[in-house]
């Protein structure tokens, strides 16, 4: 069997533990949970190797990693998105309207609200492509909804290929109360003299404090030559 077959009952299966243990979550809270919390390095401490070829694994392999139960029960954090949330995104991406209600089984739904790039969508990983269209600088923004501890705080942390400035803003989000959300803008800055290259890169943006750690995966791409 698969490994992509293999991991659906899984999930599916992980997913039905956290919606028993907080049936107030939504899909997406529940799909932010299990990918922010999942780890990237073996119980030897080492990197995750692809079981293809046995190579050093990346984010095309593993996606945010392997899923990490006990973790995603409690992640601190969580990138929530309603289903009008995930409307807009398809929307953004030029499905007509018949598409849309085709795959939302809604007959009189219509794409009257749209992301200007869908990459706006509250999702809990970021892919960015530079090139003609979005240039040197891509920039969204991210809200956070606190499911742990009131008081809580968190700091942000980044890991960029030598190629990017990654720049989160702002670096310290306070959470005062369970079920508050906060929002912060993170800034990819493609440096001169970056090549246009088959290869992909990769880093990640943290919000961590003692208790939590709640990550990111982030891809990069470039469409062009940028001079």
């Amino acid at each position: 069997m698969s490994g992509t077959s293999m991991s659906c009952p899984h999930i599916s299966g992980l997913a039905a533990l956290l919606k028993a243990a907080h049936p107030e979550w939504s899909p997406s809270a529940a799909k932010s949970a299990l990918m922010t919390t999942a780890y990237t390095h073996d119980n030897t401490n080492s990197p995750l190797r692809d079981a293809a070829d046995g190579t050093l694994s990346n984010p095309w392999a593993h996606g945010s990693g392997h899923v990490d139960p006990s973790k995603a029960l409690s992640p601190g954090l969580v990138y929530d998105t309603t289903a009008e949330d995930y409307i807009a995104f398809l929307c953004s991406l030029e499905y007509t309207n018949e598409h849309v209600q085709a795959i939302v089984k809604r007959p009189n739904v219509t794409c009257a609200r749209k992301y200007s790039d869908p990459g706006q969508l509250n999702y809990p990983s970021f892919s960015i492509v530079f090139g003609s269209k979005n240039k040197r600088v891509v920039r969204y923004t991210r809200e956070l909804t606190n499911v742990g501890a009131a008081g809580s705080v968190y700091r942000a942390s980044v890991t960029s290929p030598s190629t990017v400035r990654t720049i989160v803003k702002p670096t310290r989000l306070v959470f005062n109360n369970v079920g508050e959300k906060q929002k912060y803008t993170v800034t990819f800055v493609a440096l001169p003299g970056a090549e246009k290259t088959a290869r992909s890169e990769f880093g990640s943006i943290v919000w961590a404090n003692p208790q939590h750690q709640v990550k990111s995966p982030v891809t990069f791409a470039w469409t062009q030559l940028i001079d």
